[in-house]
């Protein structure tokens, strides 16, 4: 074999088609586009994806999950990171500087993961709880607040003078009712008796009409 002699390997170097160059060359006329239709006119173009005006398949598919635009804001540091920084004053900017987050973080949070043997104190860095026992018990220290729980909701409770000058329920105002209507009854059955006792007498003293003689 020589320079001279060599050459591709047979079927890898094709012509290039010339479209539309007249009937001799295969595509003379329409020019590989075929008669009508939208792909056979200038701009006939539609979107990737697109199927026609059915719904496509990036939109038949479910949507799982969240991607959170700043997921990345915040860089988990490791144990063993925090060891092979020089330095014993640690902020962002010396783990920026040291290679340990990336340029674009926003902060930085300390977990438990490796081991931590010298003296470091943190500043303006966050710390998981595992990871404040470990810097703590290598001598370190940290600023970052140590989380509160939130204060459970105390139930109200009502004084027993209250729950005594409550509202009656349903029931008590339901045997009120029918208490106060009996009684409205009763005195009205007492008033229509005593009008028809007062009518019996005044038509008792009034005298009788003398009957009519026979002649």
């Amino acid at each position: 074999m020589e320079l001279n002699t060599l050459k591709p390997a047979f079927g890898s170097k094709r012509p290039r088609k010339r479209v539309a160059r007249g009937i001799g060359s295969g595509t003379g006329k329409t020019g590989g586009r075929g008669h009508k239709g939208q792909r056979a006119r200038s701009g006939g173009f539609h979107k990737v994806g697109f199927e026609g005006g059915q719904m496509p398949l990036q939109r038949r598919l479910p949507k799982r999950g969240f991607n959170s635009p700043t997921r990345d804001d915040i860089a988990e540091v490791r144990l063993s990171d925090l060891e092979r920084v020089k330095i014993d004053k640690i902020d962002l900017d010396a783990l920026k500087k040291a290679g340990v987050v990336p340029e674009s973080a926003r902060g930085a949070k300390v977990i438990v993961s490796g081991k931590l043997t010298r003296k470091v104190a943190l500043v303006g860095i966050a710390v998981s709880k595992g990871a404040r026992v470990a810097i703590e018990a290598a001598g370190g220290s940290t600023d970052a607040p140590i989380p509160q729980p939130k204060p459970k909701p105390q139930p109200k409770i009502v004084p027993a003078a209250q729950q005594s000058e409550a509202k009656p329920g349903k029931d008590e105002a339901r045997t009120e009712k029918g208490a106060g209507e009996a009684k409205a009854k009763g005195a009205a059955k007492s008033e229509g008796g005593a009008r028809d006792k007062s009518q019996a007498r005044k038509t008792e003293s009034q005298p009788k009409p003398e009957a009519k003689k026979d002649k």
